[in-house]
């Protein structure tokens, strides 16, 4: 245990240097050493779950004889949900523990998991190995990107969040495209997953290096501004005309326990309510893709190269373009860039669809329209999040929006095994595009901007 993440105990100068310890600073530049390790650490935990993008869909089916969509894709399902879980009481966690001890955690929870995709006796076996994964990404992803916010402060979380998600998310798609390169060369596995094994070491390994950030969240709260009268009769008024939203307004300084902070980010508060729909249904798009997309485009004629193409696509172009994404949320708010991205994305499906007959066009144009309407939305919303949080139940917040943005991985695949099941595989992208459409208009009508000094 410690100081604990959220209600770090105060001193009488956060900041003030002492001979064990620099002066502590908010800001990128002041924390670059950090920000670029924490980096480095979210390359291996995207590059764990990338390794899952082009090929276990196809060992469920060739390997194990899966013929059910729905027992495919069982193991995203397993994954989302755990994940989901996982972010949820991530949360809550760091009211007990440093954000560093959860990574670590999540790093030791991670390490079967390469040997059991390689080596599995029976699909239940990577059921099991989805659930590790689960809690694995649920808390080494969550704290990377809480440490990070809470390194560079208020003034730059797009682009800290941008960063974040870029480097795991660039991960994600590469290793993607080079599991396909070995899995046409040496088979589905063991080679594929067995890389796994890398990221695993090297994101152990560097978290135990990296310093926690409680000192950083003592000092964010040191400076937080206190909301006057008039301030929080405004937000009171303008935030909902439900009694229930209007109490918890008004108490939005307060520290928050997580049933509180649930409802608040759920429901309660149009903005975050908002911005929770519009992750699920990003994430159900994701889950959606990571199942359907390999059997939609084998069934077409295309090999596991180019289907590694198209899975690693997706995601690199959702890494590399929230560089820029996240840095443009800073500068011209986060609703636009939130509501245009779910745009893009539902004319992803509709591109995958009205091109088929030319299938790895399909694929590639579809995926680019997924990769750049992602990176529009993704350090978007976490930021959206962390603008109308307090800084004292802002894990909580995060993790309430991460259980839902992740849910939407089990729900995208148990959408797709129904509708493909029993409509097959075009009615279930056509499905994503309307869920993914109707998503937009709700974050139009939500989502409002509150960027803080």
């Amino acid at each position: 245990m410690g100081i604990t993440a959220d209600h770090p105990t105060p001193t009488a100068d956060p900041a003030a240097a002492t001979p064990d310890r620099p002066p502590v600073r908010l800001g990128l530049r002041e924390n670059w050493p950090q920000f670029t390790l924490l980096v480095v650490v979210n390359v291996c935990v995207g590059g764990l779950v990338g390794l899952e993008r082009t090929t276990v869909p196809l060992i469920g089916a060739d390997v194990f004889g899966l013929t059910s969509g729905l027992a495919v894709f069982s193991f995203i399902v397993a994954f989302g949900v755990t994940k989901a879980l996982t972010n949820l009481a991530a949360g809550a966690l760091t009211t007990r523990f440093r954000r560093k001890q959860l990574l670590v955690a999540g790093w030791l929870v991670g390490i079967p998991v390469p040997f059991a995709l390689a080596w599995a006796p029976s699909w239940g076996w990577i059921v099991a190995a989805n659930v590790l994964l689960g809690v694995n990404q649920g808390l080494t992803w969550s704290m990377t990107v809480n440490m990070k916010i809470d390194l560079v402060g208020p003034a730059r979380r797009g682009l800290a969040t941008g960063l974040n998600e870029a480097a795991g998310y660039v991960a994600v798609g590469a290793t993607a495209l080079f599991t396909g390169y070995l899995a046409t060369t040496y088979g589905l596995r063991p080679a594929p997953e067995l890389i796994g094994v890398v990221f695993v070491a090297a994101g152990l390994g560097l978290s135990l290096v990296v310093r926690d950030t409680a000192a950083h969240v003592a000092l964010e709260l040191a400076q937080h501004p206190k909301p006057t009268a008039t301030a929080t009769a405004t937000a009171t008024a303008t935030a909902d005309t439900n009694p229930a939203t209007a109490t918890a307004t008004a108490t939005a300084e307060q520290p928050m326990g997580l049933a509180r902070t649930f409802a608040r980010t759920s429901w309660h508060d149009r903005s975050l309510r908002g911005a929770s729909q519009a992750g699920l249904v990003n994430n159900l798009n994701d889950g959606l893709t990571w199942g359907v997309f390999p059997l939609l485009f084998t069934d077409h004629g295309l090999g596991l190269a180019a289907v590694g193409l198209i899975k690693g696509l997706y995601p690199l172009l959702w890494g590399v373009g929230q560089i820029a994404t996240g840095h443009l949320a800073d500068r011209v708010g986060r609703k636009p860039l939130i509501v245009t991205g779910m745009f893009v994305q539902a004319g992803g499906f509709v591109l995958a669809l009205v091109l088929l007959d030319t299938p790895l066009l399909a694929g590639v144009l579809s995926a680019v329209a997924l990769g750049v309407g992602t990176a529009l939305v993704y350090p978007a919303l976490i930021a959206s999040i962390s603008d109308h949080a307090h800084p004292a139940w802002r894990a909580n917040a995060l993790g309430t929006y991460r259980f839902w943005r992740d849910i939407g991985y089990a729900a995208g695949a148990l959408v797709a095994g129904v509708l493909a099941d029993t409509l097959g595989l075009n009615a279930t992208v056509v499905a994503a595009a309307v869920l993914t459409a109707g998503s937009g208009l709700l974050a139009a009508r939500w989502i409002t901007e509150h960027r803080p000094a």
